[in-house]
């Protein structure tokens, strides 16, 4: 049984995001936004519902190392694995807005969550703990941000249709695609991860390996499908945005809503895995100025996925 709904749940998955990819396309098209605009805010955010799922009922429940861990794990897992897999199919370019707004913002929350979890670092003797007001201020944070590289991004130019191209998809049809798409993404990436982590178990997995693995990357699942997806069909630049909005989503809105209504703090999550995250916000910054070359290569993909290796290696190690 679990097979099947295995199985039945990654159909979900890649039928939602081709849905999700389709319609955010036509959605870009209709109100001649830039494609990576899209991906950072409508897709993101979209993709990111398991991780606010899984991050706000363990903050309620009194786990708040499992809320910050959930979002640690997915933003390591969202750049090194998600771009790599992307990079390998097709080098994801970077525009000179990613390099000099988008991905620097990125670097700068992952900074700031390192700082406000890892209070002793900085103030000797402080406890480690993400207050109410730290998580007002990310969420104004977040609003701002998002403000910000909307008005900062140029529309492209309209175009008169020639003949034999393609009408913009209905209204209607946009919306159903883009909400259709969020739902088999979500409820296939939970059908997915409930699935894997019962066969992981029944084969003698331990629980250590299943929330490293399964549970960082399978609420992970909606952003690999759909930055995949977007990937092969010819849009990296919703793959990129999808990443980096997703990352930002996750410190900025999740931590800042969790810890507003409950104060969180960091218990087995060290300055080490921390500084992962900003380790990966750092490395996809400077693969835009490898031998001149503004895009994320294949060979700098396999480079992602090798770390990503060795850090879980690391985690199982210690």
């Amino acid at each position: 049984m679990d097979i099947l709904l295995l199985i039945v749940g990654l159909g979900l998955i890649l039928a939602g995001a081709n849905f999700l990819t389709d319609g955010s396309a036509a959605l870009a098209q209709r109100f001649r936004v830039p494609e990576f605009i899209i991906g950072l805010t409508v897709v993101a955010v979209g993709t990111s519902t398991p991780e606010l799922v899984v991050s706000v009922l363990s903050a309620i429940g009194g786990q708040s190392d499992v809320a910050i861990g959930n979002v640690v794990g997915s933003n390591i897992f969202n750049v090194f694995v998600i771009l790599g897999v992307c990079a390998l199919i097709r080098p994801v370019p970077l525009t000179a807005g990613n390099i000099r707004r988008d991905i620097p913002f990125g670097v700068l929350v992952s900074l700031l969550l390192l700082a406000l979890a890892q209070d002793s670092l900085l103030c000797k003797g402080a406890a480690d703990r993400i207050g109410r007001l730290d998580g007002a201020a990310m969420l104004a944070l977040y609003i701002l941000l998002m403000w910000y590289t909307i008005r900062k991004t140029k529309r492209p130019e309209a175009t008169a249709p020639t003949e034999g191209s393609k009408a913009p998809m209905a209204a209607w049809l946009t919306a159903v695609m883009i909400v259709g798409g969020l739902a088999g993404l979500v409820f296939g990436g939970e059908m997915f991860l409930r699935s894997a982590t019962s066969i992981a178990r029944s084969l003698g997995v331990s629980e250590s390996v299943i929330a490293i693995t399964l549970v960082a990357g399978g609420t992970s699942l909606p952003e690999l499908a759909s930055s995949v997806v977007s990937v092969v069909k010819g849009r990296p630049d919703i793959a990129l945005g999808n990443v980096v909005g997703s990352n930002i989503a996750n410190i900025l809105l999740i931590l800042g809503l969790c810890s507003t209504v409950v104060p969180l703090t960091p218990g087995g999550i060290d300055a080490v895995t921390l500084g992962a995250v900003v380790l990966s916000s750092l490395l996809l910054f400077a693969a835009a100025f490898t031998f001149r070359r503004r895009a994320l290569d294949r060979w700098e993909g396999v480079l992602f996925l090798a770390i990503y290796g060795a850090y879980l290696w690391w985690l199982l190690a210690k």
